[in-house]
């Protein structure tokens, strides 16, 4: 079936459960790249540095990376609907704070709450959205990696448009519109069953036991070293206004979507995942050089162009992480986040401070040499990848990703 088809249980006649989870899917997505625009206004607004401004990154990461091993825990003892909900509640509460916020460090603790409050709502809301779909899972699936895309080139220009008045209506923009969302999943959602087993704190690191999925959770932690150097640190480099900043990202996130959504399983399908990520990660390396070591324009252009490569990359890692190893997909792929997000947590840190301690070329040097020893351990550990993913096909990877980001 195609999950275009408006017919009964294509994308378009989804029933308003659905359509309440996607919509705030989008939102909580927007929160990951909510502050790219705003943060020169930060560090100006609250007196504060490039590497303190980039804690609001970390913070979030750091929580999000630890919260993995208890989203499984409590969405199969409160189910998935009251996880969503507890999760919504959470990003309300912490955004509306840190708009409040008097120094950075307010800001970054505020910015950590938020990051529990998005772990429990986006590990949950793919299993909510195919659960609650009509007609099998195809256009649930879509609806949710739309959802995505849009919520990861929209944040950068939301965070714009907003924070070109004052740094702190993003964060009381997201507040409200995440409000909106926790009303319309409050009225259209009902309760879904709870898993037969419960999920243990111990079962996702459990799961890293299995070679395959170490192997790709290793690989991706130095990919989202690269993938956060971007993210956070760039808009420093760049310089420009919350404007411009923000109409890069958006252009950034475009990118990101296509090629997450419609380019990667195509290019899997033709060259098989691992040659695809490993070109990928080659060629997100050079970009963050030139990136560095270019002219203002070409950081622009560099800037936009790893869009395609982090889409590609973000694609092909999930499907290896749910795909490699035997264990369940929700707990494989908590596993595999649990791994991940703390190198999106070590980059907005210590990107800023190799500058301090160097010059700005160097940290995107470091990005580089992270990105390639991703694909060093893809070409190193291909045998223990190649079990099961190398051939799957993006439908069966993702289908129960309950905890797909992402990114």
């Amino acid at each position: 079936m195609d999950p275009f088809d408006a017919g009964a249980g294509g994308l378009l006649k989804q029933p308003k459960s659905v359509w309440a989870t996607a919509g705030a899917s989008v939102v909580a997505f927007m929160g990951i790249g909510l502050v790219d625009p705003i943060l020169p206004s930060i560090a100006q607004g609250l007196d504060a540095t490039a590497s303190q401004v980039s804690l609001l990154f970390t913070s979030y990461f750091l929580i999000t990376a630890v919260a993995m091993l208890v989203t499984g825990f409590v969405s199969s003892r409160i189910g998935g609907r009251r996880t969503l909900l507890l999760g919504l509640a959470f990003v309300v509460v912490f955004a509306g704070l840190a708009g409040t916020s008097g120094s950075v460090g307010e800001l970054v603790g505020f910015r950590a709450g938020w990051g529990l409050g998005n772990a429990l709502f986006v590990s949950t809301a793919l299993a909510v959205i195919v659960g609650a779909a009509a007609g099998g899972s195809a256009a649930a699936i879509l609806l949710y990696e739309s959802a995505l895309g849009l919520g990861m080139a929209c944040g950068p220009l939301l965070g714009a448009l907003l924070g070109d008045a004052s740094w702190r209506y993003p964060f009381f923009g997201t507040a409200f519109l995440m409000a909106v969302g926790f009303l319309c999943i409050a009225v259209f959602l009902k309760e879904q069953p709870k898993p037969a087993r419960k999920t243990s704190l111990l079962d996702p690191v459990k799961a890293l036991g299995h070679g395959g999925l170490a192997s790709a959770a290793a690989s991706a932690f130095f990919y989202n070293y690269t993938f956060f150097t971007v993210l956070a640190f760039t808009p420093f480099v760049l310089n420009m206004s919350p404007y411009r900043s923000g109409a890069v990202f958006f252009a950034w996130g475009v990118l990101l979507a296509v090629f997450s959504v419609i380019v990667a399983p195509r290019l899997q399908k033709r060259f098989g995942s691992l040659k695809v990520l490993g070109g990928s990660l080659v060629l997100l390396a050079a970009d963050v050089l030139v990136l560095g070591y270019g002219s203002h324009t070409a950081a622009v252009v560099c800037t936009i162009m790893s869009g395609a490569f982090i889409g590609v990359n973000n694609t092909v890692y999930t499907e290896l992480a749910l795909g490699v190893s035997d264990a369940p997909r929700p707990v494989a792929s908590a596993g595999y986040n649990f791994v991940r997000w703390f190198a999106a947590a070590a980059a907005p840190f210590f990107a800023p401070k190799i500058e301090e301690w160097t010059d700005v070329h160097i940290p995107f040097v470091v990005a580089a040499l992270t990105a390639v020893a991703g694909a060093a351990v893809v070409v190193l550990r291909r045998k223990a990848l190649t079990n099961e993913a190398e051939e799957l096909e993006p439908k069966h990877a993702t289908e129960d990703g309950v905890t797909v980001f992402v990114n």
